[in-house]
Formats: C-alpha cells, structure tokens, sequence
C-alpha cells in the first residue's frame, strides 16, 4: 500500500507515489434541466486552457424583455474537493434560480493540492470577468446578453465558497467591474479562521487542529492562519468591500460559527457602510442547507435568499 503524505480524512489523501484521491464532493450531475423546478441548466466553458467552467441556471416562465438578477455562485469544498458540477449544488442552485428568478453562474475554480491558493481566487476573478463582459453586449452567451440584469448582481457561495465571494466583492470594491453593480454578497457558513482563539473555538482543539492543517494545505505559500484571505480582520482592504449589504448564514453545531458571527463585528469596525445580517441556525451542521435543502431549515434558508435577491 502506497504511503500516504497528507490524510485530511474525509475529504483529500495524498500518497508519497504523487497520487490524490478526493473522498467525497467528486459526483457528476449532467446538464439536463432540472424536472422538478423547471430551470434550465447548461455548462459553458470559460477559458478551456486553464480548465475554468461554469454551470448556468435558467429559470422557467421568464419575460422575455424584463431582465432579472444575475448571482454568481462560488462552490465550497475547502479548497480541495466539490465542482460546480457535483451532486451537492444541483438541487438547491436549481431551487434558488425558480423561486428568486434569478439566472445563476455557478463558477468551476481549479482545486489545491495541484493548483495551490490564491490560484482559485485568480480562477474566481477571470471567470467574473468573462461574465461580466457580456454587461455591454460583448460576450457570446445568449442567457447572459438576454437575460441577466448587470444592474442587479450578487456573489454567493458556502464555506470555502463564502470566502471566494467576499474575496471577489473586496476586488470588486477596489478595481471595479465596468457596466456593473454588485448589490450584495451571501455567505452559507463561510470558511474564515484565524491563529488565535476567538469565543468557542477552543471547545474541541482536535477540529481545529483540521482546520489549521486543511488551510495550510491549501495554501502552503501564504501568510498561515491569519492572512487576510482567511482571516478577514486582518485585511487592511476590509472596508473596501464592494457591495451594499451582506448576508451571512452560520450553523450551531460548526465550528466556524464563531468566525461567521466575528466578521460582521470585523466588518463594521473597518468603517464599510454597508448593512451585514447573520442568522444562527441552532442543532445544524456545517453547510446543512446543500445535504437537506428541502428541510424546514433548508427552506427557511431558502426564503431568505430569495427575499435578499430580491430587494431592489
């Protein structure tokens, strides 16, 4: 049996002979629309060379005049696992796209070990460029030229996901996008951490010794545990967020709560002007929308977003 070098069980190993094996988040759902809601689905490519896709959404009924909001969805996986494409975003993606009418990018960003940080970040930032080309009339996808309301963007993503999109709206905020207004960001359990202990984080030091290794993992060439891109506090660019309101999902039983709950504080102190919102959803786990998304949880989540997409 092949050494292993790295065991983040159970989501990545990594083997002495070179070999990786992801243990979860590496299921296929095809582009076929979705039956149950209506919304049509297609995967495009964006830059083929660096192997950056993406999953689009459509939802039924649309007027084919009236423009409607455009979310572009980063998925989560640490870093290391997960797709645009796996199992675990095509149920809820499909449901957010029917019930907010929203057309959906879900954006397929390069994975670490192979591709360390900030590679996904710099992946996040092309394909928001592409999709944002189409704000003037540029681009080549029909869904996009037709339909979406460059007017009325928002980011999301869960977990590492969470992350990338604050990522994104910080940039936003420094360099703009031309022909685009992002309104707001949504954040399912978003993967932020830090070097020192903060609340309860020190109620089980084994899951945090994960979470630090996982991060180091994905990112060996960083600054550790508090470089501002996983520990917003210590990002000097924090005020600079480029959007108007914030909405952030944390769960009682994750460890990352704690996190979620200290970015709004994080957030207000940096001087941003804008309106952050965190809702605690006591007795569930980490992501638990994505694993339930028909749940009483779930669809209390859902209700949410959709009132938060839909805000003018």
């Amino acid at each position: 049996m092949a050494e292993i070098v790295h065991d983040l069980f159970p989501l990545i190993r990594v083997y002495k002979d070179g070999r990786i094996e992801r243990l979860m988040g590496e299921g296929f759902v095809p582009p076929e629309s979705d039956p149950e809601t209506g919304v049509q689905i297609k995967d495009i490519e964006i830059d083929p060379q660096i192997n950056i896709s993406a999953r689009l959404y459509l939802p039924k009924n649309i007027d084919p005049v009236q423009k409607i909001p455009l979310f572009v969805y980063f998925h989560g996986g640490a870093f290391v696992i997960q797709s645009a494409t796996s199992p675990t975003y095509h149920k809820h993606l499909s449901m957010v796209a029917a019930e907010a009418k929203v057309v959906i990018v879900s954006v397929n960003y390069r994975l670490a070990p192979e591709y360390p940080l900030p590679i996904a970040y710099e992946d996040s930032w092309i394909a928001l460029k592409w999709i944002t080309s189409h704000a003037n009339g540029d681009g080549y996808e029909p869904w996009l030229k037709d339909h979406a309301n460059f007017n009325r963007v928002y980011f999301g993503g869960d977990s590492a996901g969470g992350n990338i999109a604050h990522h994104m709206a910080i940039r936003v905020g420094l360099e703009k996008l031309e022909g685009v207004k992002l309104d707001g960001i949504f954040l399912a359990c978003p993967y932020f951490w830090g070097k020192d202990l903060i609340d309860g984080e020190g109620e089980n030091l084994f899951v945090k010794d994960c979470v630090d290794k996982l991060w180091l993992f994905a990112n060996p060439n960083g600054f550790g545990l508090d470089d501002p891109l996983i520990n917003p506090e210590k990002d000097p660019k924090l005020s600079s967020l480029g959007c108007e309101k914030v909405l952030v999902y944390v769960a009682g039983k994750d460890v990352l709560r704690f996190r979620g709950l200290y970015y709004k504080e994080a957030l207000e102190k940096s001087g941003w002007p804008g309106t952050v919102e965190v809702v605690e959803v006591k007795d569930e786990e980490h992501v638990f929308h994505l694993f339930a998304p028909e749940a009483e949880n779930g669809m209390a989540m859902l209700k949410k977003l959709v009132s938060f997409l839909n805000q003018s």
